[in-house]
């Protein structure tokens, strides 16, 4: 064990992320922790389009947000148009090759044990005959949907979310035992994430009541949300609590609407302790980000899912809706009744609690650090071995 615990504290971990969203970059920071708690004191977060590229970050990202209501479609189309491609195809060696310079820099500079990625920006194996040292990657997806820009012959093992995805990936032709189901890491629970009066008054909300918690993504994205909070809260006795990500416009606009709404809908901005408010809460609309449904699932929220965008949230959706634990649902006047009719039918919320149950992992992001500090060659620890001294 000491000899486990010395190798973890020398270890030097490179995590790359995209802040497409909030979820690669959460996954990022819950993995760091996790490391931390092992003893790793070395762990390196990088945006590495960002870094590299920050005019073409900022384009993706407006390309990406702005999807959502402009453009979904054709978001829906490229995602599905690669989503079969092989990996030494031309497309993904071009979309790899971003912040090659940036990354070789930053590995001459850090000298890393490992690479993780939170997102499939895999370009070590386009400068690995470059760098003069083996150092493995590990692709951790997040996602419930496979999509071929996280494969790579040179991947030494995927953390996935289901079995079903690991039985994706095999039938790609990667080795069983280079997939591990851990599920998607999530940032460690608040002190209060505990459903009690105190927390509900912190929050503005009655404990009496069911919560029906709405979440319109860390950018304030899903689409139609002031026809969803009224129609919700005139289908029947539930509290509102909208979370408007980081879209002030949006809060802005939602207090003005439902400042008087007789305490029916609370409006908040970026909720950093998302876990508290969906402990307090009955069920969740939201759209389908891998990071957020495993929030959710960790709650034990069973899950609506409004009009969700096609690509890999679409793909999200009807992944957790044929296991019983979400519902997709088109108009305004559908989700109002499904959300009603759920919360009137005990029966149905524990079918689809039974559902949700059957999906949830437990600490991936420590289960996910153990394994990759437990078994990196001895050679990876050893500079002068790297070296060949």
């Amino acid at each position: 064990m000491r000899e486990i615990a010395n190798r973890i504290a020398g270890l030097k971990i490179l995590i790359v992320y995209a802040s497409f969203g909030e979820g690669h970059r959460q996954v990022a920071i819950a993995l760091k922790q996790s490391f931390s708690g092992l003893g790793a004191a070395n762990v390196v977060l990088l945006d590495l389009l960002a870094e590299s590229h920050p005019f073409l970050n900022e384009f993706s990202r407006f390309f990406y947000l702005k999807s959502y209501s402009l453009w979904p479609q054709v978001y829906g189309w490229m995602y599905d148009a690669t989503r079969s491609l092989k990996p030494n195809s031309l497309f993904f060696h071009w979309l790899h090759s971003f912040g090659a310079a940036t990354l070789r820099r930053l590995i001459d500079k850090e000298r890393p044990d490992a690479i993780i990625h939170t997102f499939p920006m895999m370009v070590l194996p386009l400068i690995a005959k470059r760098v003069r040292r083996p150092i493995p990657m590990y692709n951790v997806v997040t996602d419930f949907d496979l999509h071929m820009r996280w494969v790579h012959p040179m991947v030494e093992k995927y953390y996935v979310a289901t079995d079903d995805l690991r039985d994706a990936l095999v039938q790609k032709g990667v080795p069983s035992a280079r997939v591990a189901v851990t599920g998607i890491p999530l940032r460690p629970p608040s002190s209060g994430a505990r459903a009690g009066a105190c927390v509900a008054e912190r929050y503005g909300l009655n404990p009496s009541r069911p919560t029906v918690l709405v979440m319109a993504g860390a950018y304030g994205v899903l689409a139609g949300i002031r026809d969803l909070c009224r129609q919700l809260t005139s289908a029947g006795q539930a509290q509102i609590a909208l979370v408007c990500g980081r879209n002030r416009t949006l809060e802005a606009n939602m207090r003005q609407e439902f400042g008087s709404a007789n305490g029916n809908v609370q409006v908040y901005g970026y909720v950093e302790q998302i876990d508290e408010l969906m402990s307090l809460s009955s069920c969740i609309v939201t759209k389908p980000g891998g990071l957020t449904l495993s929030e959710a699932l960790h709650a034990g929220l069973p899950i609506f899912l409004y009009r969700p965008m096609p690509g890999q949230e679409r793909n999200n959706a009807r992944y957790l809706a044929a296991k019983g634990a979400a519902v997709i649902c088109r108009t305004p006047r559908e989700l109002a009744s499904s959300v009603t009719g759920l919360l009137g039918d005990p029966a149905r919320r524990n079918a689809m609690r039974r559902a949700i149950g059957a999906l949830r992992k437990e600490r991936a992001a420590d289960r996910i650090a153990l394994d990759i500090a437990q078994n990196l060659p001895i050679i990876r620890f050893n500079e002068n071995s790297v070296n060949g001294t």
